[in-house]
């Protein structure tokens, strides 16, 4: 340390004595350089070390455009022109030199101050999103009666596959993928059933499987189909008499022998021309269910109609299809009665859950 304090004392007294080459025959002369600080009487002043300099000490040179109709925007042309404080000022070294070298602090105070502009956004009033048009679900409408439900159902019975021939026949388990409450919709079609507006049949497929008829449709397509199929043939009379005096006075799924027999007055005879006929079929011993003459044709195609739909929901990724995609789709050739019909069933016969999401109505396979 006291080795680099003599050296930098031995070059300022080098620098002291400055060369004067002005003495004649090629000689050099050495003068004592005044100091201007002895004569004002301030300490002496050290030399300073030369450094590499600094760009960002530079001036920015420039000329300023003249303003019409006077001086420039500052100074005289050729002015040099400062555009940031003074390089000498403290302050300014610090501030660029602390923003340089830590950046951040910069982006904090900014930061700072967006929280200030968010949080009263943020703790004020709500913005509501203005909510566009929602496309509305075919097949969930909003909770209705069980007669208006009926009758869109049967607006999808295909009646030119079986050439006008059979009523249009609706599923109970239909019925509830439009009326969702299942007590709501059994009460109603009870009160229907009592007053002689609808029919309920059983279809034989399955237990729950009923089927669902105007009894007008049932009486006309009836007499129209069954009595001219069976005219000149022996029970054309009991289907007659079936028609006139039990279908108006007892609206029930099912009959017993002793109310055939006693109350609407029937031989066994006559209930036996009734099942060929095709308007009831056997229940069990003494006991029938009420049919719909033809009725066959339209299960077979139900049956295989249901298990291709949903064969269609299986085969999908995930065993999920949304309810736009698979109603768009090409129906398989074994679906004769149309997809929308069969999905109104697998929705009402709880085989496949309803997921609403953002991009409609979902149809998934329940786990089992």
């Amino acid at each position: 340390m006291q080795k680099w304090f003599s050296a930098f004392d031995d070059a300022i007294i080098q620098r002291q004595w400055r060369a004067n080459p002005s003495r004649g025959r090629g000689g050099v002369s050495f003068t004592k350089e005044a100091d201007p600080n002895v004569a004002t009487g301030a300490p002496p002043r050290r030399p300073r070390v030369p450094r590499r300099a600094c760009p960002w000490r530079e001036p920015i040179r420039g000329r300023r455009e003249a303003r019409p109709g006077g001086r420039g925007a500052g100074g005289t042309p050729g002015e040099t022109v400062r555009h940031c404080s003074a390089p000498e000022d403290p302050i300014f070294r610090f501030s660029s030199l602390h923003s340089y070298l830590f950046p951040g602090t910069i982006k904090s105070r900014d930061m700072s101050r967006k929280r200030h502009h968010l949080v009263p956004e943020t703790f004020g009033v709500k913005r509501r999103r203005k909510r566009g048009l929602v496309e509305s679900d075919p097949l969930r409408g909003e909770p209705g009666s069980a007669r208006a439900a009926v009758s869109e159902l049967m607006q999808l019975f295909p009646r030119g596959l079986f050439e006008d021939a059979l009523p249009p026949i609706v599923l109970r388990s239909q019925v509830y993928s439009l009326v969702p409450d299942r007590t709501v919709a059994d009460r109603q079609l009870k009160e229907l059933q009592e007053q002689g507006e609808i029919r309920i049949v059983q279809l034989g497929f399955d237990l729950d499987a009923h089927g669902i008829i105007f009894t007008e449709d049932y009486r006309t397509r009836v007499c129209d189909c069954v009595l001219k199929a069976c005219d000149g043939r022996p029970y054309a009379g009991a289907v007659q008499k079936f028609l006139a005096s039990v279908l108006p006075a007892c609206g029930d799924l099912s009959f017993q022998q002793e109310q055939m027999t006693q109350t609407f007055g029937f031989r066994d005879s006559e209930i036996t021309h009734l099942v060929n006929a095709g308007v009831l079929t056997v229940r069990d011993a003494g006991s029938w269910w009420l049919a719909v003459p033809g009725a066959g044709r339209f299960i077979k195609y139900f049956v295989k109609g249901r298990q291709a739909v949903l064969g269609m929901v299986r085969k999908s990724k995930y065993r999920e299809l949304l309810l736009s995609e698979l109603l768009g789709r090409r129906a398989p050739a074994v679906v004769r009665l149309g997809l929308t019909y069969h999905v109104h069933d697998l929705i009402g016969a709880q085989l496949v859950d309803c997921i609403s999401t953002t991009s409609g109505t979902l149809l998934r396979l329940p786990e089992t």
